[in-house]
């Protein structure tokens, strides 16, 4: 679904969601096109044909951190991918917009 200049995605897992996020980067490479992707992941509410939640308001809060062609990720989704094959860097602790607490968030550097 879009979200005016964005997309929102959901899967089966935090693994596959880091990966095509990564295709996606890979894909514009050449293009005039910025991509900047936050990958987070828990419990979301379905309302019709759209989602909402906390889960989703902290994901758009680490895309907007991201730089681009980069791949951000909550801590969350880093110690669910363990054994993946994706390797992270640490990019710091995060105050997130409308989140009371901060986030620790991971710049997805290998295996995407």
């Amino acid at each position: 679904m879009t979200t005016g200049d964005g997309f929102l995605a959901t899967f089966d897992g935090p693994a596959r969601a880091v990966r095509f996020a990564g295709a996606v980067i890979d894909d514009a490479s050449g293009s005039n096109l910025e991509i900047r992707a936050g990958v987070h992941t828990g419990e979301i509410e379905l309302l019709g044909e759209d989602i909402s939640g906390v889960a989703v308001h902290v994901g758009s809060r680490i895309s907007a951190l991201a730089g681009p062609c980069e791949v951000l990720v909550s801590s969350t989704v880093k110690d669910l991918t363990a054994g993946s094959g994706l390797v992270y860097e640490d990019a710091g602790a995060q105050k997130l917009k409308g989140i009371d607490e901060e986030w620790r968030v991971f710049r997805a550097v290998r295996g995407i």
